[in-house]
């Protein structure tokens, strides 16, 4: 079947249902740009009270982590920078 035929072959409501679909995932793209930016602006005002982005990134990336998660990838870090040396 070719996709001139496949989409043929579906019914109204699929198509339908189909555009709704679509229609739904653009709209939550649409939204997750806008958040981004507002997560942006918030980092730009943190750095401009002088705080440290980075490291504010680093624990909203920790705090979503679990207690045994974060304390499992804090041993492999330490495990890493201890056979380097670097510690």
């Amino acid at each position: 079947m070719d996709d001139g035929a496949a989409a043929a072959a579906l019914t109204q409501a699929a198509k339908d249902k189909l555009r709704q679909t679509v229609a739904k995932i653009e709209k939550l793209e649409e939204e997750k740009r806008e958040v981004g930016g507002q997560i942006k602006d918030v980092y730009q005002e943190a750095k401009s009270m002088g705080y440290d982005t980075k490291a504010l990134r680093a624990v909203v990336r920790l705090r979503k982590m679990d207690r045994q998660e974060r304390e499992e990838a804090e041993a492999i870090l330490d495990t890493y920078l201890l056979a380097l040396g670097e510690i």
